[in-house]
């Protein structure tokens, strides 16, 4: 045990909002290998299969509970017109894809493949529509394919391509990043084609979409207030609108220069905390768009959505440089740690977020080899699937002393204890992060409004931060049973090690 000891009080009996499990979202995106080599391997493949769908990455990410999945894009998505990727695969045409890697896109992976995906997964669809490059008529069709029941012009030619039943479709994205690659528009610009398309994404029968709006680029604050004029003076008459449901917005960790974003896995310490820094600082911008918000919305009845988050690194060397395939540390998985922890306080407000990306690209679940049948598991995926026990679990206020462990860095300060809980019926779990690279720490949780039994825990740690698992060391960075956990007088005291992550589990006495 340590000497550094951080009191932390949570009452049992106290809870909050209730924490999505939207919040863990996932993103495929026609990019690099996440799709084509990923997800979708072709029935002709020799790796177990259903109709070209990946089965060992189905079963992996079946073990996340994943909520949703978000697709076709991203960038893609706003080049993708949905009618080249239905109907047999021979006659699909082909496009290329400009955005990543101009390498040709065959389409055998569209509507149907997608959906069948999500039905394997038992995951909802996201499916974000294009506004860039598409017409309003495009997306209106597309929305009548997927969800309408009886009979119209989509429903028969749904029905030809051999789907009777409609689909149920929630969450529909109006684009994306409408401010760059969806169309380098100006907020007013986009606004008025969020407005225009989002009324003619009709709701089909008992199918009732959520449409979300794309959303700001990190700090553009003035993006958000510009979408919620939309809404007008939403005041307690408040009622959800036609054309627009949620907001979202993007932020990335990159604590380098955009040029030049750093290894993912060559890195020394202080790469590490300007890496944490920039991680936290998802808090100071979901604050900041959600008291934008507040001024038109004081009900939070429009979400706030993060539809795209985490660690953007420099290319692993010999690959393709559209392809953004990179490796995934232990400092990845406490990038993750630390998002949720935020992403738990603001529940009030946050409905979603998805890491970009799920197979293969940026901060992904999972990594395949190209050349060979090997999949791996990163040390991300473990946060997840270490945290699966907040999905729609009530948020828990931690209380926390003034002062807390920080370290001084470069680019600020960093508050290196992190720590959120949640309960669900009698079960609790607590998720606690020790961003320091050197020093342990005790954390002492003084449990009021009941008790804890069957009390267990694990932890998520390794060596070196750079430690991360490959398909000759699939387990470098895996969760394990942690032994450091000790009852108090009034609860329980908590031992992290240097750069760890833990979790702690129980159920109400």
């Amino acid at each position: 045990m340590t000497d550094l000891v951080i009191p932390a009080i949570v009452n049992l009996d106290v809870t909050g909002p209730v924490i999505n499990r939207h919040l863990y979202g996932h993103f495929a995106e026609h990019l690099g290998r996440c799709v084509y080599g990923g997800f979708y391997v072709g029935a002709d493949s020799d790796l177990p299969n259903v109709d070209g769908i990946r089965l060992d990455v189905v079963e992996a990410l079946r073990a996340l509970n994943i909520p949703n999945l978000r697709w076709p894009g991203g960038c893609f998505a706003d080049e993708y017109h949905w009618m080249d990727g239905i109907g047999p695969k021979g006659e699909r045409p082909s496009m290329v894809n400009t955005h990543w890697g101009n390498v040709e896109e065959n389409n055998h992976f569209g509507t149907h493949e997608f959906m069948a995906l999500c039905e394997l997964l038992g995951t909802e669809p996201y499916i974000s529509g294009n506004i860039g490059s598409g017409t309003v008529k495009e997306m209106s069709d597309w929305v009548e394919y997927l969800t309408r029941d009886g009979d119209s012009p989509m429903v028969r030619l749904r029905k030809a391509n051999g789907r009777e039943e409609p689909w149920k479709i929630r969450y529909w994205g109006l684009g994306n990043e409408a401010w760059g690659c969806g169309g380098n528009m100006s907020a007013q610009q986009y606004a008025a084609e969020a407005r225009r398309y989002g009324t003619y994404s009709r709701d089909h029968g008992d199918n009732k979409l959520y449409r979300i709006a794309a959303g700001a680029s990190d700090a553009d604050y003035a993006w958000t207030e510009t979408l919620m004029k939309q809404l007008g003076d939403l005041g307690c008459a408040y009622r959800p609108q036609p054309f627009m449901q949620a907001v979202s917005f993007h932020y990335y960790t990159v604590p380098g220069p955009w040029q030049d974003k750093g290894d993912a896995t060559v890195f020394d310490i202080d790469d590490y905390y300007r890496t944490m820094v920039k991680a936290a600082y998802v808090d100071e911008l979901i604050t900041g768009h959600s008291n934008v918000m507040d001024c038109y919305d004081s009900h939070k009845n429009v979400g706030l959505v993060l539809d795209e988050w985490g660690t953007w690194w420099n290319v692993e060397p010999g690959t393709n440089p559209g392809f953004l395939y990179q490796q995934n540390t232990l400092r990845d998985a406490l990038v993750a740690s630390v998002h949720f922890d935020i992403f738990h306080r603001h529940a009030d407000r946050l409905v979603m977020a998805n890491i970009a990306q799920t197979v293969n690209v940026l901060q992904a679940m999972i990594l395949t080899d190209p050349d060979s049948k090997a999949l791996v598991l990163t040390p991300t995926y473990h946060v997840f699937e270490m945290n699966k026990g907040h999905h729609d679990a009530a948020s828990l206020r931690v209380d926390l002393p003034a002062g807390l462990p920080a370290r001084e860095t470069g680019s600020g300060t960093l508050s290196t204890v992190s720590l959120s809980a949640s309960r669900k019926d009698a079960q609790v779990l607590f998720s606690l992060s020790n961003l320091d690279a050197d020093q342990p720490v005790d954390v002492e949780l003084d449990l009021r409004g009941g008790a804890l039994a069957d009390v267990r825990s694990r932890i998520l740690t390794a060596g070196k931060l750079q430690d991360h698992n490959t398909p000759d060391a699939p387990a470098s960075v895996a969760p394990r049973a942690h032994e450091q956990v000790t009852a108090t007088v009034s609860g329980l005291r908590v031992h992290l090690p240097a750069h760890s992550f833990v979790t702690v589990e129980g159920r109400l006495a």
